[in-house]
């Protein structure tokens, strides 16, 4: 997640992902407008009470002015807490509404565009990322707001009482923002590093924590508390970088502010002495000088302590925009989920589910996927492939390790950019999701924290028939699917989590959902029987009219491939070898 391009104060796609948003934005306006009117009721009831003491004494005019006056004090106490009372429960709905979206858009992107994901990074950008948030919304956006209302209503009122303090204060306004933009450029350049920082320091703790068995194997933890140490001793560093900045903003925004009422004080009290002005002329105006570069002065200290929000917003926002330009090249939802395919050929004992009922499709139960020149390497270092894989056919893909089998897969998944030509069943793959055609099982397992059930159905309704089929076909029958797991599977042992992962993909092709079978070294963690039972349970899938490719090391599924497609990475070992030398 890169830097999003510099946007105006308020991010309009805030508006667009949280629309709870143009709600609060709203009422802070009408807020900030009352709160306008109050600070001219108490400034105009004020002055009127002290001139009336001064020219006629106590009267009952007095008390009057002191009872309105009263009043205002009220009226303004109450628009305060209703300010943070609505700031509070808004940035709370938007956080959440923003969370909610992440997540969203998380499952939409897929397990193949988290896989190239650090969860770390993700995990502390949707919940310290989001907390932090608050600040941006709950006080800075208020704060703009009455910036863009209260600020020009005072500084017309003053234009209109005193032209004099009023051009005075049109031409010491402009030093504020001013001071702000320079201020914040250095303060957003120290923030960024800070929240980068933090969000490394996320990812090294997890990959460390995942790692402590290898790392003590090897005896290398100590190594590992100094890398930690060195980053927290950055972390520290930057927050105190940005703190400085901080307060240094701060000072140089109260001294221009309060240099600038002193300045409008000063030509006050001379044209009060030299008798240019009345006393409640000038009383009323200088009363009104210090809330007119109030709302300025704090927008730039809410500035500061709103900018790891909105740190961690611009990287929700990436996650948000990109999930929405996937979207715009799915295919159109359909009112009905495809039905599952029936199996022609399948017999009792081939350990493939023949499926009746409703769900029954006449035709073959995979795709013909056809890959002409495609070219997934865009250093030119690998060679174009060619192949095309029929329902009923088991296809294998095998070369050395850098051949690009893996990348291979991940262009049918959309998740890597490549040249040449993919169709399925004619139609490229452009104009396809994934979902529609493809069941996939990678290297990676991929599991989540609940039931072996839940791992395997991903959120599709359950249907115990296919899945007792999909789990003894991926040899994984004594398994019991309402077994609960851990955090990425914890509970399983690799080959388990292996299996499971295979009986997914399974579990999707039977449920019609899907036409090919990938599957990305299905049996690196098996042992030769269990192995052996596997590609015998891939060969009846194939031979019950599945399409099929296997991207494989072992040598024992050149004899369940229909055809063996042989991935050529002599350049790249030629280029890598080149490059070591060269070291």
């Amino acid at each position: 997640m890169t830097d999003s391009p510099r946007r105006g104060p308020v991010d309009p796609r805030l508006l667009r992902y949280a629309r709870s948003s143009r709600g609060f934005l709203a009422l802070a306006g009408v807020i900030s407008f009352a709160q306008a009117l109050c600070t001219l009721g108490f400034a105009w009831f004020l002055t009127s009470a002290i001139t009336g003491v001064v020219d006629h004494g106590v009267t009952p005019a007095l008390w009057q002015n002191l009872a309105l006056l009263g009043a205002v004090v009220l009226v303004r106490a109450l628009l305060v807490w209703a300010a943070e009372r609505t700031a509070a429960g808004a940035s709370s709905r938007i956080g959440s509404e923003l969370r909610t979206a992440m997540l969203s858009a998380i499952r939409r992107l897929g397990p193949a565009w988290l896989a190239r994901q650090n969860t770390a990074r993700l995990t502390v950008t949707a919940g310290h990322g989001l907390e932090a948030l608050d600040v941006y919304v709950g006080r800075f956006l208020p704060q703009l707001i009455a910036t863009a209302i209260v600020t020009p209503i005072l500084l017309a009122v003053i234009w209109w009482q005193d032209w004099v303090s009023g051009l005075t204060a049109t031409l010491c306004l402009p030093l504020i923002p001013i001071f702000m933009i320079l201020i914040g450029w250095a303060t957003q350049a120290v923030q960024r590093k800070q929240w980068d920082t933090l969000q490394h320091l996320a990812a090294r703790f997890a990959d460390t924590v995942e790692g402590l068995g290898t790392l003590r194997l090897f005896g290398r933890e100590r190594k590992a508390v100094a890398s930690m140490g060195a980053i927290s001793d950055g972390y520290r560093r930057e927050t105190m970088k940005v703190l400085r900045i901080t307060f240094l903003s701060g000072f140089m925004l109260e001294f221009i502010a309060s240099i600038s009422v002193a300045i409008i004080a000063v030509s006050i009290g001379l044209r009060l002495l030299g008798g240019e002005m009345t006393l409640a002329v000038g009383l009323f105006v200088l009363l009104l000088a210090p809330d007119t570069f109030l709302p300025l002065r704090q927008v730039g200290v809410q500035f500061h302590a709103a900018t790891e929000g909105v740190a961690a917003a611009n990287d929700v926002f990436a996650v948000l925009d990109q999930a929405a330009r996937s979207d715009a090249h799915d295919m159109p939802a359909t009112s009905e989920p495809q039905s599952a395919p029936a199996m022609p050929g399948a017999t009792a004992g081939s350990g493939v589910k023949p499926h009746d009922g409703p769900a029954r499709r006449d035709a073959t139960a995979g795709a013909r996927l056809e890959l002409h020149d495609v070219r997934v390497d865009r250093d030119g270092l690998l060679p174009p492939v060619s192949f095309t894989a029929d329902p009923g056919t088991l296809t294998l893909l095998h070369g050395p390790s850098g051949a690009g089998k893996s990348s291979l897969l991940a262009a049918l998944r959309t998740a890597a950019p490549y040249e040449g030509s993919i169709t399925v069943d004619g139609t490229d793959i452009v104009d396809l999701h994934p979902t529609a055609w493809l069941a996939w099982a990678g290297q990676r397992p991929g599991l989540v924290a609940g039931t072996i059930a839940e791992n395997i159905t991903l959120g599709d309704d359950r249907d115990d028939e296919t899945m007792a089929w999909a789990l003894r076909t991926a040899c994984a029958d004594e398994l019991d699917p309402d077994l609960p797991l851990g955090v990425q599977g914890a509970g399983l042992s690799g080959g388990q989590a292996q299996r499971v992962a295979v009986a997914r993909a399974l579990y999707r092709f039977g449920r019609g959902h899907a036409r090919v079978v990938a599957l990305d070294e299905p049996s690196s963690a098996l042992d030769a029987d269990t192995e052996a039972r596997l590609w015998h349970g891939l060969r009846a899938v194939a031979d019950a009219g599945a399409t099929i490719l296997l991207v494989s090391h072992r040598a024992s599924a050149e004899a369940i491939a229909d055809q063996s497609i042989e991935l050529d990475g002599s350049r790249r070992a030629e280029m890598d070898a080149d490059a070591e030398v060269s070291r």
